[in-house]
């Protein structure tokens, strides 16, 4: 029992710090009218603020997984949340947009440093054949957010002010600090070697990427997981202006389907006891592009209502919460020593696969809800492809089931 609630504990604190940044970016999106009106400037200055905390956590990333394989976990750690306490404080009393994108910048480059921190830590803490199960609870704590942090966001936003919503940040992440400091572990040991020369990092970050295990399945990761990004990007739009829905039932919408990502991660605790893996990723993505190419025939050929269309998007979704903590587990298993660097780059390609993939359906949209569903089953198509190709290149197509374990 003791044991059970020490792991409780320790994936609870690791969740909060894979969460820091999300949280950050969800909680105060509906401030944003009140946010414009207060600096007197437009809506879209202010979505500089959150392009520039986007920059600053794909940028930052690059920095810290050099930082926590040279000075060990807690050091970097420390420093990038003190970092974030102090830049939400500047954040909150600032008085032009300019500063506050400035500020969203500094405070994305200090609060990433949690999500590097948390992946690495799970790395050096638990053992291998329980990093996935560890995953998928980190993904189903940070799985939540999109369900409180809007809601909590506008609560606060409408009976105080915008500003408390990066006071609250700041003592939600000193709180955080304070509980790394007294229950987390300290994880791998400093390693002086590591050199933080530019050629040096670069060419570290080029080992890491030259495992080819690694490589495939943090794009594997990447490109899934941007699936998500289309969803959010073009969910608003699609079922508020086309399908009709009010902002009220949109949000409980959003929440509903936040769930099948919930569900899911669940689920892979029992999977997981008797299927590898690389079997749960392969079935996931499959099952996945079916659905995929059946919401953009349906979508297509306008014979979906609302329902139906929700019903998909909540199955395909769910895919989600089975091959991203897999994916991440198989990619970092080659590594003990350079876990730092690995979940930073991963990272980071991450956000950028993401964000590019969010662009797109801007890019391409045309009114109807076909953008999101086609980017949506084009991500698990790459993603597949890129598996595929793995598996091919070093001859193991015919025989990854047999394998427990990467």
């Amino acid at each position: 029992m003791k044991e059970q609630k020490s792991y409780f504990i320790l994936v609870l604190i690791l969740g909060a710090l894979s969460t820091i940044s999300p949280f950050s970016v969800d909680m105060y999106l509906p401030a944003f009218p009140a946010i414009a009106d207060s600096l007197s400037t437009s809506i879209s200055n202010v979505q500089l603020s959150l392009t520039s905390y986007l920059i600053g956590i794909a940028i930052g990333q690059l920095f810290y997984g050099p930082l926590l394989d040279k000075f060990g976990r807690k050091k970097p750690l420390y420093i990038g949340l003190w970092i974030y306490v102090v830049t939400s404080v500047g954040c909150s009393f600032t008085s032009s947009v300019e500063s506050l994108i400035l500020m969203r910048f500094m405070q994305a480059v200090g609060g990433c440093v949690g999500m590097v921190a948390a992946q690495a830590l799970v790395r050096d803490i638990f053992p291998v054949n329980k990093i996935a199960q560890a995953f998928a609870l980190l993904t189903l704590v940070i799985a939540v957010s999109p369900m409180i942090a809007p809601t909590l966001g506008g609560y606060i936003t409408a009976h105080f002010h915008w500003h408390w919503l990066f006071i609250i940040l700041s003592i939600i992440c000193t709180l955080i600090i304070f509980a790394c400091k007294w229950q987390l572990p300290d994880g791998a040991d400093p390693d002086p070697s590591v050199s933080l020369r530019p050629k040096a990092v670069t060419k570290k970050y080029l080992e890491v990427l030259h495992n080819k295990q690694y490589l495939t399945f943090i794009l594997v990761g990447g490109i899934a997981g941007a699936a998500p990004f289309a969803y959010i990007a073009g969910s608003s739009d699609v079922f508020i202006n086309i399908y009709g829905l009010t902002v009220t039932e949109y949000g409980w919408l959003f929440a509903f389907l936040s769930i099948a990502m919930i569900g899911a991660t669940q689920l892979n605790h029992v999977l997981l006891n008797h299927f590898s893996n690389r079997t749960i990723v392969i079935t996931a993505l499959c099952y996945q592009l079916v659905i995929g190419f059946i919401m953009i025939l349906g979508v297509w050929t306008n014979s979906f209502n609302v329902y139906f269309l929700i019903g998909m998007m909540f199955i395909f979704l769910t895919g989600h919460g089975l091959s991203v903590p897999n994916s991440t587990a198989i990619s970092l298993a080659p590594f003990s020593k350079d876990a730092g660097s690995a979940a930073a780059m991963m990272g980071f390609m991450r956000m950028a696969i993401g964000g590019i993939v969010s662009a797109l359906v801007s890019v391409f949209h045309n009114g109807t809800a076909i953008p999101m569903v086609f980017l949506m089953a084009s991500c698990i198509l790459i993603a597949g492809l890129v598996l595929l190709y793995y598996y091919y290149s070093i001859g193991e197509l015919k025989r990854f089931r047999n394998i427990k374990q990467d």
